[in-house]
């Protein structure tokens, strides 16, 4: 039996397509709970600076040619164009532009912290992902962001089948689907790693 700080033994914190073309009001695929995870996102993100764990922020990037998923994300073509890097939008909440694929303002990565373009829902896929957390000695990941049975999960399983102990953040993920998000969880608890709660995992590493 692997005891509750071990879980989280050498963790980084993956911070899953917290960006604006999810987050924000008005995003092309918007998830409105998403904002509600914002200041537990931060708490984690804030914890894990003080104590100098890594940080890793992914990014969904939709190809620039049509491609298989383009058929369930009819979003990504043109004339909208959901997360094209390099494609600005409106979003009222913020009153501004911004580039579309980029994290929000709240959750900004700072000089140094690294940002994986990913072209597929899952983060370790055709990715430098694994290579950067492996030098950085990690053992376990604790996942956070949207959408938790889509790029969350992805991220996740795909953390658990790389080796590294995984943790999903119950408050810090978000779906715009409540039974998948929950069916998700409880199925992630039941074979591929751990459902904590924000305030859990920082005791845990405390």
């Amino acid at each position: 039996m692997i005891e509750p700080r071990d879980r989280v033994a050498n963790p980084a914190l993956l911070v899953v397509d917290m960006q604006n073309d999810f987050v924000r009001v008005g995003a092309a695929l918007e998830v409105a709970d998403a904002r509600a995870t914002i200041p537990a996102n931060k708490a984690l993100i804030d914890f894990f600076r003080a104590r100098k764990l890594p940080v890793v922020y992914t990014r969904f990037i939709t190809f620039p040619a049509p491609v298989l998923l383009w058929e369930w994300s009819p979003q990504a073509l043109p004339p909208t164009k959901c997360c094209w890097k390099g494609h600005r939008r409106y979003y009222p909440d913020i009153g501004r532009e911004e580039e579309c694929t980029a994290v929000i303002d709240e959750l900004a990565p700072l000089p140094g912290e690294h940002q994986i373009e990913k072209f597929n829902y899952g983060a370790f896929y055709s990715t430098t992902l694994d290579p950067i957390l492996r030098s950085m000695g990690v053992e376990s990941c604790v996942v956070t962001g949207t959408v938790t049975q889509i790029c969350v999960e992805e991220t996740a399983r795909q953390s658990f089948h790389h080796g590294f102990r995984t943790t999903l953040v119950r408050d810090a993920v978000s779906s715009f689907a409540p039974d998948l998000h929950a069916a998700t969880l409880k199925n992630f608890a039941s074979k591929f790693g751990w459902v904590e709660d924000s305030a859990a995992v920082m005791r845990l590493l405390d």
